[in-house]
Formats: structure tokens, sequence, C-alpha cells
């Protein structure tokens, strides 16, 4: 994903009345608007309802002449389930939003939270992931780092599904875990898991993207894997097969330029393939929670001096439609099935940032491309 389009590059304000908190549900939740479309509008737009009022009219430069936002009453809707959960809004650019999330391109503007673990989000995670059909000691593997990298202060970060994610949440409730679930935060999945859910938000929180009431999709899973990866300084990858879920999330990690560490496991075991193959291919071995630490960043290291705001990105250039429709086509004759990068897109093109990346924009509204986690897009 171009540098422009990075959401802390310049991030949005948060929204600070109740219209500005319909403005930014409306325009994430508005037909074909995801997480990198949400940021470029705000960046051209400057707020939340100026995007929502132009958005019809980047539709009808994409082709598509009837184009209606998000409701303003889906929005409201959406919030009055959020106040009878309990559940509250964590915007990007507040305190409460996890900083290293905030730095991942697509980052998204909003998280729904449940549970009293707040003060979680500000401090140093870890991701444990894993099989869903784990084995015996996996799920031991998996209880006994999580326990020993709680006690010493470190948050673990899983998915909440069956097998290794549940095993590390167990182990970790004493001291708080975070749970980033792919449907709503109110649809407990899979349902043997709901009293852990339950648990977790009394010491922890469940996090979610996705509107209240969510029943997840396939789809949702790899979107909620990236903010798994996006939160957490590393991944443990406890046990995986050689095409799971558990390495969509390693591949996140380190597009995110996370640290990537996994379990070896017995060469023939298929639920070890995946780890096996992410040492091979220089992962951090794994033998016990001293092996997590050693690969962390130093406690108290020195942060980083701040680097001094970009400026903005300029606005779109004005092109002729023939122009426009060219760019169009010169996009999709190089876009597939399979995602490419952004970055690697814009290069194939030879063309500036600052053209490519609204004419995306305008496609994605349209339904001709698809944007996919880690700043991937492919044709529709």
């Amino acid at each position: 994903m171009s540098e422009e389009l990075h959401p802390s590059t310049h991030p949005p304000l948060p929204p600070t009345t109740e219209d500005d908190r319909v403005a930014w549900l409306r325009l994430l939740r508005s037909r074909r608007v995801g997480p990198a479309t949400f940021h470029r509008l705000m960046q051209e737009h400057g707020s939340a309802q100026a995007a929502l009022e132009a958005l019809p009219e980047v539709a009808r430069a994409a082709g598509v002449e009837t184009y209606t936002p998000c409701p303003v009453g889906v929005a409201e809707a959406e919030l009055k389930a959020g106040a009878a959960l309990g559940a509250r809004l964590i915007f990007i650019g507040t305190p409460d939003y996890p900083d290293l999330l905030a730095e991942t391109p697509d980052a998204p503007p909003f998280l729904w939270a449940v549970g009293d673990g707040a003060p979680l989000l500000q401090r140093p995670m870890v991701a444990l992931v894993g099989a869903r059909n784990a084995s015996s000691l996996g799920l031991r593997m998996a209880k006994a780092l999580a326990g020993a990298l709680s006690e010493r202060g470190l948050v673990v970060v899983s998915g909440l599904a069956r097998g290794i994610d549940a095993a590390a949440h167990l182990a970790a409730l004493d001291h708080g875990t975070l749970a980033v679930v792919a449907g709503g935060v109110d649809v407990m999945y899979p349902a043997e898991n709901t009293k852990l859910a339950e648990d977790i938000a009394r010491t922890g929180l469940r996090l979610s993207e996705q509107p209240i009431g969510t029943v997840p999709q396939a789809r949702h899973f790899p979107a909620r894997n990236r903010i798994i990866s996006g939160m957490a300084q590393a991944v443990v990858v406890v046990e995986a097969a050689a095409r799971s879920g558990s390495l969509i999330t390693a591949r996140n990690a380190l597009d995110q330029g996370r640290d990537v560490l996994a379990v070896p496991g017995h060469p023939f075991d298929a639920r070890a393939a995946g780890c096996n193959m992410l040492i091979r291919d220089g992962a951090t071995l794994v033998r016990n929670a001293d092996d997590v630490l050693a690969a962390l960043p130093a406690r108290g290291e020195a942060p980083a001096p701040p680097q001094p705001d970009l400026p903005l990105a300029p606005p779109p250039e004005k092109r002729s439609l023939a122009e426009t429709a060219r760019l169009h086509s010169d996009i999709l004759n190089r876009l597939g099935p399979a995602p490419l990068a952004e970055d690697q897109l814009i290069r194939d093109l030879s063309a500036p940032a600052a053209r490519v990346s609204p004419a995306l924009t305008d496609l994605e509204v349209s339904g001709k491309i698809t944007r996919h986690p880690g700043g991937l897009v492919s044709r529709s």
C-alpha cells in the first residue's frame, strides 16, 4: 500500500460528538467501503460527513449511477445495540486504541469492545494462535506459554477459536487477555466457548470491527487475523497445518513487520507442518516462554524519536473521463483473481501513487476490485 494511504501518516481526528460517531459508522458501513478506502476518503475530504456527501459522485465516476451510503438509521441502530450490550467504540486516534495496530496500513477505523480490561490495550502484547483440532501436547504448550507470558506482564491476544486459541485465553485469564472475534462482539462463536468469552470480559476484552450482531462468515476470519497480528509485537504459532488460518496470521505479521515464532513438531504430524515450514523459512523456534521473551524488543527500550508529520497528500488531480477510463482499464488489465500488493501494482503501472490510489477507490466502490488484508487488491 502506498505511504499516503497509511492511516498513521495523518490519522483522522477521532469523532467528538454523537453526529461524528454516526458519520464514522455510516462511512465504514457503506457498501464497498473497507478500512483502506475509509482512510483514503477521510484523507481526501477531511471528515466522515464530507466523505459521505462525496461518495455518490465517487461511485458515478466509477460507473455506478445509483449509490446510496449507509442510512443514518442503520448507524444509529448499531450504536443503540452496542449501548444495550454494554459495549463501547474505540476509535483510531484515541488513547485507548492500540498503538501498533494504528500503524498498520488497513487499521480498523474503530473497534467494538466488551469487557473491563481497557488498560490492557496499552500494554505489550503477544499473539498466540494455532490449530483448532490441536493435539494434547499442543494444548499443553499453549497453556504453558500463555500462562508464563501473562505472568511476566505481556498481554496474550488470540482469536477465541477452539483448540490453541481457547487454551491460550484460558491460561491468561487471571491476568487479562484480549480476544479478537470474527463476528459481532455479542456473537459467541463457537458456542462451546461461550463461558470462556464471558470470563474474558471480566478481566480482559472481546474486540471486533464487525457490526453488533454479525454472524461470522468465512471472509471475516482473514480480516480478524490481521487485527490479531497488528496488535501484537510478535505472533507465536503453536500448531498449524500447511494450509491454515494460523499461517495467514503469520503472513500478516510478516507484512506488518512483526516477529513470527513457531513451536516445532514431529514431521509426521500434519498439525505441525505449518510450524515446521515457518521455522524452515526463518521463524524463531520456540521451546518455552523465555524464547519468546528473548525475541521481543527489550522492555524499557528507548522509543524511536518521533518523526515529523508528512505533508498531506495533494488533492487528486482532475482527469478527463477518457483518461480516467484508460487508467481504470490499465488497472483491471494488471489485476487477476490472485491478490497483488498495491505498491507492486503502482510500480507495474509506472504511474504516481496519487493517481492510482483514487482510481482504486473508484474501482472498489464500483465493485470491480476487492481489497484484502495486508494492502493487497484483486479483480472481483
